[in-house]
């Protein structure tokens, strides 16, 4: 693997949020340290109880706040004992990324107030979850000082929220959150009155109404130097392919129109069927015309931290000898919501082989564990997780490592660095 520097155990995912218009504007961590499955003493402490340091801040420090969040804003919980702590000491990265999330615990007494104003003046930006409507009234002089407010979609009206938080608390921004569907995300929209959605609907079509994904543009002018040059290495030449799902997917329509019936295991062995002449004709075309497109979408970032998670947990999965397909496999799990169409029909215009096509369409064979473990991380469902990896005897900092990597192979191939 990359790049990675070591952190204490802990499980760490990154929700996205998104604007009205579909776009990523920032991220919120998930974390946890300890599984609980191993430590049951731990249980109902929180995540990060027992300790004054911000496991997020923590973990902005040592990865960087652009391999983590690519510069948006990044939202950090922060408890009710580590709120007291030295803060601006954990984390260099500029305050104004910085938004410090509290929950529901939070008092709405003079020591906390007092503080959370010192840090709004330090130039932190704060936000607030979980408040039930029960809660708003006694949360007043809390929520007067908060940037952002997340309302929970599951227990509080959306609509009913909008109208009181315009009234009391202009100035504050609204997230609806545990939004599961398009439609439900869509309908939020429409009302009006929401800056920020979170919730599964990002699983689903993102890219609704389109049918390409933007591919990245440094793979683009990697590629172009790479074939142009006199006898080119195929091997080289897949791997780059590798970084781009709107790539992966054009080189292998290629290859089963010529190739009927084969199974792909890996773009390195399609790149090879293809051949080096005609690998190098349909590269050119294809980069010159998208060479000018957009950045990619947040649907290309979870396909390709996909893949690249997959295959660094093949050695623990027991899949050493798998790992090409295991890229693959995440390259291609979202191919439905790229091609908008079922996983089915999508797999019957990009032909892998069947143990990818089982683990995608099915859920099952030998890959399908590693690709529900990935979902389950995504979601940060903590004790399915911790469950997991007791079954398989896999230790947190395995996890921890592959998805640091993950993250760190992603902004290289975003900035173009090697």
């Amino acid at each position: 693997m990359g790049d990675i520097v070591r952190v204490d155990d802990m499980l760490m995912a990154l929700i996205p949020l998104f604007d009205e218009n579909m776009a990523v504007c920032a991220y919120s961590i998930f974390s946890q340290k300890n599984n609980y499955l191993l430590n049951p003493m731990l249980l109902g402490t929180g995540q990060n109880d027992g300790a004054m340091r911000v496991t997020g801040l923590e973990m902005i420090q040592k990865v960087g706040l652009e391999t983590m969040s690519g510069g948006k804003e990044i939202f950090v919980p922060v408890n009710n004992m580590a709120v007291f702590a030295d803060i601006e000491s954990q984390c260099d990265a500029p305050r104004s990324k910085i938004v410090l999330l509290f929950d529901n615990t939070i008092p709405p007494v003079e020591m906390y107030l007092n503080r959370l104003k010192e840090l709004k003046e330090r130039g932190y930006k704060l936000a607030v979850r979980k408040l039930a409507v029960s809660e708003f009234e006694a949360h007043r002089p809390i929520l007067q000082l908060m940037d952002y407010v997340f309302i929970n979609s599951r227990k509080v009206a959306l609509d009913k929220a909008k109208i009181y938080f315009e009234k009391l608390y202009p100035d504050a921004k609204l997230c609806a959150g545990n939004l599961e569907s398009v439609e439900a995300f869509e309908a939020v929209k429409a009302q009006g009155g929401y800056d920020l959605f979170e919730g599964n609907f990002y699983r689903m079509p993102v890219t609704k109404g389109q049918n390409e994904v933007a591919p990245l543009k440094v793979n683009y002018i990697d590629l172009l130097n790479i074939v142009n040059n006199k006898n080119f290495e195929l091997t080289q030449a897949a791997d780059i392919i590798g970084r781009d799902t709107a790539l992966t997917i054009s080189l292998l329509k290629i290859v089963n129109r010529i190739a009927i019936n084969s199974e792909i295991t890996s773009i390195r062995h399609a790149a090879a069927m293809l051949g080096q002449r005609e690998l190098k004709k349909w590269i050119n075309t294809a980069v010159v015309n998208e060479l000018y497109a957009d950045k990619p979408s947040e649907i290309t970032r979870v396909s390709l931290l996909r893949a690249k998670f997959a295959e660094n947990l093949a050695v623990a999965f027991g899949l050493a000898m798998n790992a090409d397909e295991l890229f693959l496999m995440g390259i291609f799990s979202v191919l439905d919501v790229i091609l908008d169409k079922s996983m089915t029909e999508a797999l019957e215009i990009v032909q892998v082989s069947k143990k990818i096509s089982d683990a995608l369409i099915h859920g099952q064979g030998e890959l399908a564990p590693v690709l529900d473990f990935i979902k389950q991380y995504e979601a940060a469902n903590w004790p399915e997780v911790s469950r997991q990896m007791v079954l398989k005897d896999i230790h947190m900092n395995v996890i921890n490592d592959a998805y640091q990597d993950s993250l760190c192979w992603y902004q290289k191939i975003m900035t173009g660095t090697k």
